[in-house]
């Protein structure tokens, strides 16, 4: 897990933010869900952002954007 979270982190710092779908595709992370709960509890300010989205069928559905909360 501490391998992912640093993966995590290191993405976040290079791209501003991170969805289920590009932990999946560009960091082999399953549960990223798990993982920003593990961050929190080291302390880390991470938000997350509803977006909303379309599926493949073209239906109304919303994922979770996950960024780093910045002092701006």
């Amino acid at each position: 897990m501490k391998n992912q979270c640093e993966r995590i982190l290191k993405y976040l710092s290079d791209f501003g933010s991170i969805t289920q779908m590009e932990a999946i595709s560009d960091l082999g992370i399953m549960r990223l869900a798990s993982r920003i709960s593990d961050l929190r509890k080291e302390g880390y300010p991470i938000i997350r952002e509803m977006v909303p989205g379309q599926n493949r069928y073209g239906e109304k559905t919303s994922y979770a954007r996950y960024r780093l909360q910045t002092d701006s």
